[in-house]
């Protein structure tokens, strides 16, 4: 009898928590234009901003369960050398993919990326919906725009575009 109570309980607060997790999704429907764009360095209280204190982006969330999101650096000018080019890669990000919520969770299935590394795999995100804005932090990975910093995880503000 003991057993079939805790299962009962179990049982309950599975559907009643399972509201919550399906409004936050709805709430992350629509465009969102990026405001800021942190990278924080694993064992120091570094951080810096690799796209500048203005990049220029944005995440598109469908209630079809598909996103994609690019954003680009500040001051960004067109090539005029490889070296140059190779700047410019290093200046941005995108990708798309199927997403899934899970509790505060965001994960994406990438199958299209600016960085071949991530097709085929998740990139979780941790995000809070405050009104307007929304905010990604990444899981630690190796840092992307400067790898020799070693890990690092990105934290991403953004505002809901009306």
């Amino acid at each position: 009898m003991f057993r079939w109570r805790w299962i009962a309980v179990l049982l309950w607060l599975l559907v009643a928590v399972q509201p919550s997790f399906a409004d936050d999704r709805e709430k992350l429907f629509g465009l969102w234009k990026t405001v800021s764009f942190e990278t924080e360095y694993q064992g120091s209280s570094d951080r810096d901003f690799p796209l500048g204190k203005n990049p220029t982006g944005y995440v598109m969330y469908t209630p079809e369960g598909r996103m994609w999101s690019i954003a680009t650096a500040e001051g960004r000018e067109a090539p005029k050398t490889d070296q140059d080019r190779v700047e410019l890669f290093k200046s941005m990000f995108a990708y798309t993919g199927t997403y899934r919520v899970e509790g505060d969770k965001l994960i994406t299935k990438v199958d299209v990326s600016w960085n071949p590394a991530w097709v085929g795999k998740e990139q979780v995100r941790t995000f809070k919906i405050d009104g307007d804005r929304l905010l990604h932090i990444s899981d630690w990975m190796p840092a992307v725009t400067k790898p020799e910093r070693g890990m690092g995880r990105g934290i991403v503000t953004l505002e809901r575009v009306k």
